[in-house]
C-alpha cells in the first residue's frame, strides 16, 4: 500500500475553517477511494511547513512560489463549485 498524501490546511487562525475543510475534504476523498493525512496551521505560517506536504488548501490568500501545489477556496465553506475542486484536489494526489 502506498503512503498517504499529505495536505496542508490553512486558515487565518489555523484553527476552525482549516477544521471544517480538512474534516470535509477527508471525507469526500474517502469517498472516491482516496486517503490523505491532514494537517493544519494559520496561513502566515504556510511556508515553513510545507517542506513535505504534497499540497497545500486554504481559505485564506497563500504565499506565491510554494514550490507546491496550492488551493485557494471556500467551495468547503459555501458548498459552491465544491466538486470541481476536490475533483482538482483529486488530479494534483493523483499526479
Amino acid at each position: 500500500m502506498t503512503k498517504p498524501k499529505t495536505v496542508l490546511f490553512a486558515c487565518g487562525t489555523g484553527i476552525a475553517t482549516s477544521t471544517v475543510v480538512a474534516h470535509a475534504v477527508e471525507d469526500a476523498l474517502k469517498k472516491r477511494g482516496i486517503s490523505i493525512a491532514t494537517r493544519q496551521c494559520k496561513t502566515t505560517e504556510v511556508a515553513s511547513h510545507v517542506a513535505d506536504v504534497d499540497l497545500v488548501v486554504s481559505t485564506a490568500q497563500l504565499p506565491k512560489d510554494l514550490g507546491k501545489p496550492a488551493i485557494t477556496t471556500l467551495a468547503f465553506l459555501t458548498g459552491i463549485g465544491k466538486d470541481d475542486v476536490l475533483d482538482k484536489i483529486e488530479a494534483i494526489l493523483k499526479a
